[in-house]
C-alpha cells in the first residue's frame, strides 16, 4: 500500500545572498570615489599671484605647505598677514619644529626630495616671506616652491 502525504505548507523562500558581495563592493567603490579628503582648513586668504611659466609638482606627498596672508576673521585676528602651518596660526619661530615634524613623517630616503610650498597672498609684503625663508634656511629646507595660478602677469602700475 502506498501512502499519500499531505502537502505541507511551504514557508517563504530564502533570499539569495549570492549578489551581496557585489553590492557591498559597489557601495564601497562609490564612497571611495565620492569622498573628499580634507587637507587643511584655511584661516588666511591666499589669492595667489598669476604667472605664465609654471610647473606642477610631481610628488605631492613630499610637499609641506606654509600659508601666508591676511586672516579671514579680521575682527578676531586683525588684518596683518599671518602664517598658517597645517590647521593653526603660527609664528616664524615655530617653522623649524614644523619642518622637523614633516621630515620625521617622511621616509629617510625621500627627505632630500622634500619641498616647502609657500602659498602667499598676492598683496602680502615680502618682509614676512623673507623671515620665513630665513627660518627655512636655518633648518636646511632649501627646496622652496611659490604657488601661483596660470594667467597673464599684470604690468606694473596697472593693478
Amino acid at each position: 500500500m502506498s501512502r499519500f502525504k499531505k502537502e505541507q505548507k511551504k514557508g517563504t523562500p530564502r533570499i539569495s545572498t549570492a549578489s551581496l558581495p557585489d553590492i557591498i563592493f559597489m557601495l564601497l567603490f562609490f564612497f571611495m570615489v565620492t569622498t573628499v579628503l580634507r587637507e587643511t582648513q584655511l584661516f588666511v586668504q591666499t589669492r595667489l599671484p598669476s604667472a605664465t611659466e609654471i610647473q606642477q609638482l610631481e610628488r605631492r606627498s613630499l610637499v609641506s605647505h606654509i600659508y601666508i596672508g591676511p586672516p579671514f576673521d579680521t575682527q578676531r585676528y586683525g588684518s596683518e598677514p599671518r602664517i598658517q602651518l597645517q590647521d593653526q596660526f603660527a609664528s616664524v619661530d615655530e617653522i623649524p619644529s614644523f619642518i622637523a615634524a614633516e621630515r620625521e613623517a617622511t621616509a629617510e630616503a625621500e627627505r632630500p626630495l622634500m619641498t616647502t610650498d609657500l602659498k602667499v597672498d598676492s598683496d602680502t609684503k615680502m618682509g614676512i616671506v623673507t623671515d620665513v625663508k630665513q627660518e627655512l634656511r636655518q633648518v636646511n629646507a632649501l627646496r622652496i616652491n611659490y604657488s601661483t595660478v596660470r594667467g597673464e602677469v599684470p604690468e606694473r602700475g596697472r593693478r
